[in-house]
């Protein structure tokens, strides 16, 4: 169990460096492989993505993939609304939390695959400022309480606003530092964190992230995209199916 774990902790970071999205993919990995209840893999899983978010922003800032003044405001966002959502996290029902978090894997996947929002032509009229706010929020909110990365929300709702893919996912990339340190704080006071499994599997996360970030700037990232899509509905749909 352990070896496989160290596999999807790999994958996972490999997802996350190339498109931002995959650390979803880590907590049904807790929850199956690690033997974690729901909430400790969620904040387990957050814990660990402080360390592949300050290596990936490292990464994309040395080959200018991160634009400072879409960053920030997207940041501030996420600051406050990863500590709430931690917050709501530890008041949510275990049953309700694996449904929550099985269905928002799911439709993440889905929407990369099939997007639902057509708004690339509105968002370019209006302040963008308020709009990555918003996303920050958003992908804040989402990141505390689900305990997945911020950019598996920030990333489709940025692509559909009709920004640049590859800053889209530089972006992400400070996101989920931003968002994984202040929704671990929250879990400090209010969650589990096991840091002995935590701490094992991040140098394989760490390994992962080099491999995706090369990989987003020389592969062909929509391919990638789909592939982590795909992987989040099948990890969903066996977070459902277990938790049924």
């Amino acid at each position: 169990m352990i070896g496989a774990l160290a596999v999807v902790s790999l994958a996972v970071g490999a997802l996350i460096g190339a498109v931002g999205i995959g650390g979803i993919l880590l907590i049904p990995g807790l929850v199956m492989l690690g033997r974690l209840p729901i909430h400790a893999a969620s904040a387990t899983a957050l814990f660990t993505f402080l360390f592949t978010g300050a290596l990936s922003a490292w990464m994309f800032a040395r080959r200018g993939s991160i634009d400072a003044r879409m960053s920030l405001p997207v940041c501030a966002g996420a600051l406050v609304f990863s500590f709430i959502g931690a917050f709501v996290n530890s008041l949510t029902d275990a049953v309700v939390l694996d449904r929550i978090i099985g269905v928002v894997i799911v439709l993440a996947g889905v929407n990369v695959l099939f997007p639902v929002w057509r708004l690339s032509d509105r968002s370019q009229a209006g302040p963008k400022a308020v709009l990555l706010l918003a996303v920050g929020a958003v992908a804040g909110f989402g990141s505390g309480l689900t305990g997945a990365g911020g950019p598996l929300f920030s990333v489709p709702i940025m692509l559909a606003l009709g920004f640049d893919p590859l800053l889209t996912i530089g972006v992400s990339q400070v996101l989920q530092l931003i968002s994984a340190g202040s929704g671990t704080l929250a879990n400090l006071r209010y969650g589990t964190i096991d840091f002995a499994l935590a701490l094992w599997i991040v140098p394989f996360e760490l390994a992962g992230v080099a491999l995706g970030v090369v990989a987003a700037h020389r592969a062909n990232v929509a391919q990638l995209r789909r592939a982590a899509a795909w992987l989040c509905i099948v990890a969903g749909s066996a977070i459902l199916i277990r938790g049924g």
